[in-house]
């Protein structure tokens, strides 16, 4: 696998990584609360329109990259007579 392989793998690992803590603050209240303890709760009401495009752009970018990762996989084999 060439670099280009492993680049589309880091980002395929980030951006999961970052769907995944995107719909964990989205679909359970961990970020309300973390919000609430540290005084910004007035500002609970806005995560919808900041986390749902989050998650979407997220997985749009996983999707993406995952398959670039398996192009870069399939084109670095070497090809057998």
């Amino acid at each position: 696998m060439g670099k280009r392989g492993l680049d589309a793998k880091n980002v395929c690992l980030g951006a999961g990584l970052g769907a995944v803590v995107a719909a964990l603050c989205c679909f359970t209240p961990l970020l309300v609360i973390l919000f609430g303890l540290v005084g910004f709760s007035a500002l609970t009401p806005y995560l919808d329109y900041v986390l749902l495009p989050a998650v979407i752009v997220f997985v749009i970018v996983a999707g993406l990259a995952s398959r670039k990762w398996q192009q870069a996989a399939t084109h670095s084999k070497p090809r057998s007579s």
